[in-house]
């Protein structure tokens, strides 16, 4: 699948990789702060954004559609980063092509995650995921309305920023969705579940930094997991983002943004050159 894209900056390629109702655009602001040292690629992931809608929605596709941006990209090695879902498409590229990688970085998530684990959040997304599958939008006259029409029915105002994010008027002057919701409610079990089986035959991969970032104020990355993930990436790094729940680059973007350099070999060697004088 052909992933809409932006790009930004100069220098290393960084593929950053957006969560669940969200879009490239939620990370334009970071990726402009940052482009002094990489050379930023958003993609939209399927059935999101600008990219296209396909009844297909898991970890293999996305990671494939991801294969397939950085070949047409040629960027050869490169980093990733990845929020939630896009944390978990992350970690499924990493374990199927990890000589593609120069470092890793997921926030906020647990690849062992778990509808089970989570059925308050599974149970939350159900309810959105249905209410907007359900609300026509192209016939109202204005965003307020579609804003009037969700309310109540969403809680979170920062998934409703997202959602309201998600609507664009087509050539016909009638709003719509830009995202699949009907697809991403179909495949929403793939989505919460867990992307590696802990079944005793799991591969470690190595090679590059790896790095877990979690909100303080969030549960989506158990202190539990913490054993399992060292036994896929041994050399991961755990890193706690103050005042931050589990939007982790908009609580706090400037931790964030360090994070991300950090990746970067010679940020690496001039932390370790302070650490050791």
């Amino acid at each position: 699948m052909k992933l809409f894209y932006r790009k930004y900056g100069d220098g290393p390629p960084l593929v950053i990789l957006h969560g669940l109702y969200g879009s490239s655009d939620n990370w334009v602001t970071l990726a402009k702060r940052i482009s002094t040292h990489f050379t930023v690629y958003l993609p939209d992931q399927r059935n999101h954004g600008h990219s296209p809608h396909s009844d297909v929605h898991d970890y293999e596709a996305m990671g494939s559609d991801l294969f397939e941006l950085a070949a047409d990209l040629r960027l050869g090695k490169f980093f990733l980063a990845g929020h939630s879902m896009g944390g978990k498409t992350a970690v499924s590229f990493a374990l199927r092509w990890p000589d593609m990688l120069e470092g890793l970085m997921v926030a906020d998530i647990s690849p062992f995650e778990t509808k089970a684990r989570y059925s308050e959040y599974y149970n939350q997304h159900i309810s959105i995921l249905n209410t907007l599958a359900k609300v026509d939008i192209s016939q109202v006259i204005s965003r307020a309305e579609i804003e009037n029409l969700l309310a109540g029915k969403i809680s979170s105002a920062r998934i409703m920023g997202l959602v309201l994010k998600n609507i664009e008027k087509g050539t016909d002057g009638k709003y719509k969705w830009k995202n699949n919701n009907q697809a991403l409610l179909k495949n929403i079990d793939f989505i919460m579940d867990s992307i590696v089986r802990d079944d005793g035959t799991i591969k470690s991969v190595t090679g590059f930094p790896v790095v877990f970032l979690k909100g303080d104020r969030s549960d989506y990355l158990p202190q539990e997991d913490h054993e399992k993930i060292l036994r896929l990436f041994p050399a991961a790094e755990f890193r706690i983002i103050q005042n931050s729940g589990h939007w982790v680059h908009v609580d706090n973007p400037e931790a964030v943004i360090s994070e991300l350099k950090m990746l970067l070999p010679i940020q690496r060697d001039q932390k370790r050159s302070r650490e050791n004088s």
